[in-house]
């Protein structure tokens, strides 16, 4: 292991050498004023009154299984990987996917919105009157013309043209 001073990005910073197996490697080394203060990333404190404290252990106390057992808890990837190795160790056809019971239920998003818009409508009454919002007219903009590059002017050479 070797400290060793390098220029990187236009600055001299520290390193450290080290050999990892076939290859050398440079650790950048920290000077004292780039290392910053642990206690900068502490949160701010803050006060909890008691209710808050009983209200989360409740919360945590409803949400607490005992046991993990029931269907929610079933593992069907690893069961399925599982057959799928035993079907290929034993060089049988794999096993087919379990077609779903019910098919999953396509919403259409405009169809969804026109009944919201609908029943709001219903809620609201009839007299209720929807006005179309007026189109704002686009702003022509003016794009300035480039002029051509001047010439520039010959400059006269003490010779006459011939």
């Amino acid at each position: 292991m070797a400290i060793a001073k390098y220029a990187w990005s236009g600055r001299e910073r520290l390193g450290m050498l080290r050999v990892r197996g076939d290859a050398l490697v440079l650790q950048e080394l920290m000077w004292p004023d780039e290392i910053r203060d642990p206690t900068e990333l502490l949160p701010p404190p803050t006060e909890v009154s008691e209710e808050e404290i009983e209200g989360a252990l409740a919360l945590m106390d409803t949400m607490t299984v005992d046991k993990l057992e029931g269907p929610e808890f079933e593992d069907h990837y690893t069961e399925a990987l599982a057959q799928i190795i035993e079907a290929k160790r034993e060089e049988k056809p794999l096993p087919q996917a379990p077609i779903p019971e019910q098919p999953a239920q396509v919403l259409e998003l405009m169809a969804a919105l026109n009944a919201s818009v609908e029943q709001v409508k219903a809620s609201r009454g009839n007299d209720a009157e929807v006005h179309e919002l007026p189109k704002k007219k686009a702003a022509a903009k003016k794009v300035a013309k480039k002029q051509p590059p001047k010439k520039a002017a010959k400059k006269a050479s003490g010779r006459k043209p011939a």
